[in-house]
C-alpha cells in the first residue's frame, strides 16, 4: 500500500510543481503591474520596452542624458529619460521627490509615469508626446506645420496653454515647483498641437527640492532671468521672466538668441520694449500673421511679455495676474513696463533686497501653497536690489486655476 501512495505521489509532483511555479509567476506578474500603478519601474520593464535602449529608439539627448521612446506592456508609449550621475545629495531624496512629481496632472504638462532607482540606475517615465517641440514648430518651419503657425490664433494659444500650465505648477500642484528653463524646445506639442511643458520635474532633482547648494540647472542664457543668470537666485519669478521671452518670440517669430543686435536695441527684448514705448508694439509682429492677427490681442501680448521681462523681478506679475490679464483680454490699467533685464544689467543696492524680493514672491503664492516656496537658492552676495514692487490687483486665485481658454 505504501508502495501505491509512494507511485502516486511521484506521479502528480510535476503537476503540483507547475501549478506552483504558474501560481508564483502570477504573483510576480501582479506586482510588477501594481509597482508599475505606483509609479515605480524596474530596470528589466524599462529596457525591454526600449528595446535595451537601442539607439533606433533613442528621441534625443539634453542636458539631464539621453530620452528613448519605449511601449510599456499594456501598450502605453512612454519617454524614457536616462539620468546621468545625480549629485550624492540629491540621489539619497531621488525616491521621493520622484513620487511627489509623479502625481502631477494637468493639461499642459506632461505627465511623469513613474521612475527607476535600481543600483546606478536612474530613470523617469514620461508620456509619450507625438508632435514637435514648439521650437521646431516655430523656428524651422516645416510644410505640416506651416499653416499652423501663419495663424494668430494657434500663437495665441500657445501662450495660454504654457500660461495655464506654469500657474498649475507654481500655485495649483500638491507640491509647488519652479521650472527653471523654461524655453520653447522645452514646451512640446501633441496629437492636438496642445502646448505641454517638459522637464519641469529638474528642477527638484537636480537643485531646490533637494539641495540648499547654489549648483543651477542647466538654463539657456537667452530665456535666463539676469538675477539667476548672475547670481543664482531662482524663484518664481524667473520663469516668469524667461515666459516673458518666450511670448516676445511667438509674437516676432524670431528667436532671442539669433537676433541681430542693432543701433537701438542690442536684444531681441530691448527692440520690442523699444517700439512699445514708441506706440509702435504691432511693428515686432511676424510678418506672416499680419492677415490673421488680432490687433488688441497682439498689443495686449506684447504688453505682458514686456511686464514679465522686467529687469526687477518684484516687478514682474505672477503668473496668476498673467492668466486673469489673459483671460479678461483687457489692457485697461495694465502699469507700463521698465526696460527688460538682460545678462550684464546693472543694479544698485544690496543682495539681499533682491532675495527678499524672491521670497516675497513666494509668499504671494495662494493660501493652500503659502511658505512652500522655501527653496530660493544664492549663489553670490554680490551687490544690486530693485525699485518697490508695483501694486497687483485683488483676484480669486481658485478661479485662476479652475479658469477655461478665453473664447
Amino acid at each position: 500500500m505504501s508502495m501505491l501512495v509512494k507511485f502516486l505521489k511521484n506521479l502528480v509532483k510535476p503537476f503540483v510543481r507547475r501549478r506552483d511555479r504558474g501560481l508564483q509567476k502570477d504573483e510576480e506578474e501582479l506586482k510588477a503591474v501594481a509597482a508599475i500603478d505606483n509609479g515605480v519601474f524596474c530596470y528589466e520593464t524599462l529596457a525591454l520596452a526600449t528595446r535595451n535602449f537601442s539607439p533606433k529608439n533613442k528621441l534625443g539627448e539634453g542636458d539631464y542624458g539621453p530620452v528613448f521612446k519605449g511601449r510599456l506592456k499594456d501598450g502605453r508609449l512612454v519617454a524614457v529619460r536616462r539620468l546621468r550621475r545625480l549629485p550624492w545629495q540629491c540621489e539619497k531624496k531621488f525616491v521621493g521627490e520622484a513620487m511627489k512629481l509623479s502625481r502631477l496632472q494637468h493639461k499642459n504638462i506632461v505627465s511623469l509615469y513613474g521612475f527607476c532607482s535600481q543600483a546606478e540606475h536612474k530613470f523617469l517615465v514620461f508620456e509619450y508626446v507625438a508632435n514637435m517641440s514648439l521650437e521646431k514648430a516655430l523656428f524651422s518651419r516645416e510644410n505640416k506645420v506651416l499653416a499652423l503657425m501663419l495663424n494668430w490664433k494657434w500663437r495665441y494659444d500657445m501662450i495660454f496653454g504654457v500660461a495655464r500650465g506654469l500657474l498649475y505648477l507654481h500655485e495649483g500642484a500638491n507640491t509647488p515647483i519652479i521650472h527653471g528653463n523654461i524655453k520653447a524646445s522645452n514646451i512640446l506639442l501633441d496629437d492636438s498641437w496642445c502646448p505641454k511643458i517638459t522637464d519641469f520635474a529638474m528642477s527638484q532633482l537636480f537643485q531646490g527640492g533637494l539641495s540648499n547648494t547654489a549648483s543651477r540647472v542647466t538654463s539657456s542664457t537667452e530665456y535666463m532671468a539676469p538675477e539667476y543668470a548672475m547670481y543664482g537666485l531662482l524663484s518664481p519669478k524667473a520663469d516668469v521672466f524667461s515666459f516673458g521671452v518666450l511670448i516676445i518670440e511667438l509674437i516676432t517669430g524670431q528667436k532671442n538668441s539669433a537676433f541681430n543686435p542693432r543701433t537701438e536695441a542690442s536684444s531681441l527684448l530691448e527692440w520690442a520694449w523699444n517700439l512699445h514705448k514708441n506706440g509702435k508694439a504691432m511693428e515686432m509682429l511676424d510678418p506672416a500673421l499680419k492677415s490673421t492677427a488680432d490687433a488688441h490681442l497682439v498689443l495686449l501680448c506684447a504688453h505682458a511679455g514686456l511686464l514679465c521681462a522686467q529687469s526687477d523681478p518684484k516687478l514682474r506679475p505672477d503668473m496668476g495676474r498673467l492668466v486673469l490679464i489673459l483671460t479678461r483680454k483687457q489692457r485697461a490699467g495694465l502699469e507700463e513696463p521698465i526696460r527688460p533685464g538682460s545678462l550684464g544689467s546693472s543694479y544698485r543696492s544690496k543682495a539681499h533686497d533682491l532675495q527678499d524680493s524672491s521670497h516675497s514672491s513666494m509668499a504671494e503664492s495662494s493660501a493652500s501653497s503659502s511658505g512652500a516656496y522655501n527653496n530660493t537658492t544664492t549663489a553670490s552676495s554680490s551687490s544690486f536690489s530693485f525699485a518697490a514692487a508695483s501694486p497687483t490687483p485683488s483676484y480669486s486665485r481658485q478661479h485662476i486655476l479652475e479658469s477655461r481658454h478665453p473664447s
